[in-house]
């Protein structure tokens, strides 16, 4: 009997399984020895070692094996400088067809390029390398050397057929890159071989353009001398004119203006390249742009160029736009307010908004109203803790007791609202006029309007403060006590005496209502009361009040004035 025949199906299985394991040793040693050939080639192309790498292309295999990076041997060999050894690893990397990436999607064409090595590149071409072939970005080796201003490079890639009108993802083109970096001599290398100065990228951005966001002046000379049309304007409307008052560039504005370019044509937005360079704080362009402007232009995009310098927070332009006799109170156009939630106005609006001390106080002193929009500047201050500027505005007759009914119809005057746990800014409210009896009006009991003075202040018409502090988070305690300091001998309802019974200012409060006010503080009242908060705010009126300076700082309860003991303090450290 033969002896196949005694071998079961288990023992066919321990031999397959044996002879996979020899196979895969033998492969792991295989692999094992192209390595350590693959790291005598890399260590070579350091080296520049010519005889070595001759040896070892004897191994082609080693010549095909990637590091970490994705890199074979030709990739190292296209970044090192000796064309020698990139023409060993070239004829020993025939296995391969020059097109390979690295991890990050280059060639060595491209890392070639990119090294500014233009023998490497040259050699790469002459053997085969495609000059179109692009990085995971879709940039070609063009792109790129105009991007390093590789001029070589670049008439090498042309030289060998590169496409200068090649996209990459955001159809950039080496026309474009050659606008924004300024190199002159490619963009004429690449105008000579038939580089479009119409092509658009995708946001529909020509190459003229790019030059005059970038501020390019020379490239734009070339461009127009090309035929490059002064006032293209991309899909978004703006104009060639807008783009160079975003750089700021006085010479690019001039070589347009003089070409025919056209100050007066607003973006879709329209934003005209006034407001662009205001907005930019763009000194010497707007001052080119003031006397060139219509007002007409002006009227029609509906904002002036101060709100733009106010926007975007440059002083100088402010100052200058105002000694050339732009209003500070211009209003936006309705079109333009209603983009915005607040319904701003104002110049001052933005500024003050921003955050922004310097240009409030410039356009305050240059007759800026406070209070020219649907919500109130000194509101907008009061809750985003601007005290310098709440101080600025209140010196400026800013209405300290104005009411926003939009959101919160209330009894008290609103700006209180947005600082009830501040104890800074409420201070700074009361010590310049604010109203705090009308804190303690409301329809809870009868003790207080018994005469009608605030019949209006029925249920369901104003929110009385009483409830509008019972949340717990607004530290009602706190708040009323510093309330009592600037008003006569008040009652206070039983809602808001329920309120305050669980707060540890109570007891203090308590004694206050229960026992008549001091002669000072009702004097100091009395003195106050026919004053106007706007004259209380006023520091030069009430450097003309005929009283010693003591008397003064009583009045204006300088013992309440935190922010100014916070500046003092701050100025002495």
């Amino acid at each position: 009997m033969d002896n196949t025949e005694d071998i079961n199906d288990e023992d066919l299985l321990d031999y397959d399984i044996q002879m996979n394991i020899q196979e895969s040793c033998q492969n792991s040693a295989c692999s094992e020895s192209s390595s350590c050939e693959n790291l005598k080639i890399l260590d070579a192309i350091d080296r520049g070692d010519l005889f070595l790498l001759q040896e070892l292309s004897d191994v082609p295999a080693a010549f095909t094996e990637v590091d970490s990076r994705g890199w074979f041997p030709l990739h190292k060999a296209a970044v090192q400088p000796s064309p020698q050894v990139l023409e060993l690893v070239l004829h020993a990397s025939y296995r391969l067809n020059l097109e390979e990436r690295t991890m990050d999607g280059e060639t060595a064409l491209i890392l070639a390029t990119q090294a500014a090595l233009v023998n490497n590149v040259r050699m790469m071409l002459v053997q085969g390398a495609s000059p179109d072939r692009t990085n995971d970005k879709n940039e070609s080796p063009l792109l790129l050397a105009v991007r390093m201003d590789l001029f070589d490079v670049a008439v090498t890639l042309i030289s060998r057929g590169a496409s200068v009108n090649q996209h990459c993802l955001k159809k950039w083109t080496a026309v474009h890159e050659a606008a924004k970096v300024g190199c002159t001599d490619i963009l004429q290398l690449l105008l000579a071989h038939g580089g479009n100065l119409s092509e658009t990228d995708q946001h529909g951005v020509t190459p003229m353009a790019v030059a005059a966001e970038y501020g390019q002046t020379e490239v734009l000379e070339i461009l127009i001398q090309n035929g490059g049309d002064v006032n293209a304007r991309a899909p978004n409307g703006d104009t060639v004119l807008y783009d160079a008052a975003g750089s700021g560039n006085p010479d690019c504005i001039d070589l347009l203006l003089q070409h025919g370019a056209n100050p007066n044509i607003a973006s879709l937005s329209l934003q005209l390249p006034i407001h662009r360079a205001a907005y930019e704080g763009h000194y010497l362009a707007l001052r080119i742009f003031i006397p060139i402007t219509t007002r007409k232009a002006l009227r029609l995009s509906g904002q002036s160029p101060v709100h733009s310098a106010a926007d975007g927070g440059h002083v100088q332009c402010l100052e200058l736009l105002v000694r050339k006799g732009f209003n500070v109170n211009a209003p936006l156009g309705t079109h333009i307010s209603e983009n915005y939630g607040d319904l701003r106005r104002s110049a001052l609006f933005f500024a003050i908004s921003n955050g922004d001390v310097t240009c409030s106080e410039m356009l305050l002193n240059a007759g800026a109203k406070p209070d020219l929009d649907p919500l109130s500047c000194l509101l907008v201050a009061v809750r985003a803790g601007r005290y310098e500027i709440v101080k600025l505005l209140l010196a400026k007759q800013a209405d300290v007791n104005c009411y926003l009914t939009v959101f919160s119809d209330t009894v008290f005057p609103t700006a209180l609202q947005y600082c009830l746990r501040d104890e800074i800014m409420m201070r700074l409210l009361l010590n310049n006029g604010y109203k705090a009896d009308k804190c303690f009006s409301c329809h809870h009991d009868s003790t207080w309007g018994s005469d009608g003075e605030d019949a209006d202040c029925r249920p369901g018409r104003k929110i009385p403060f009483c409830d509008f502090i019972s949340v717990s988070w607004l530290q009602a305690g706190r708040a009323v006590r510093m309330l009592l300091d600037y008003v006569r001998h008040v009652c206070i309802c039983s809602k808001l005496k329920l309120i305050l019974e669980n707060h540890k200012e109570w007891p203090e409060i308590c004694h206050i209502l229960g026992n008549p006010r001091s002669l000072s503080h009702l004097c100091r009242l009395a003195i106050r009361s026919p004053m106007t908060p706007q004259r209380l705010a006023d520091p030069k009126t009430m450097d003309l009040l005929l009283l010693p300076q003591r008397l003064k700082d009583y009045v204006m309860y300088k013992e309440h004035d935190l922010y100014y003991d916070i500046i003092c303090s701050n100025e002495s450290n």
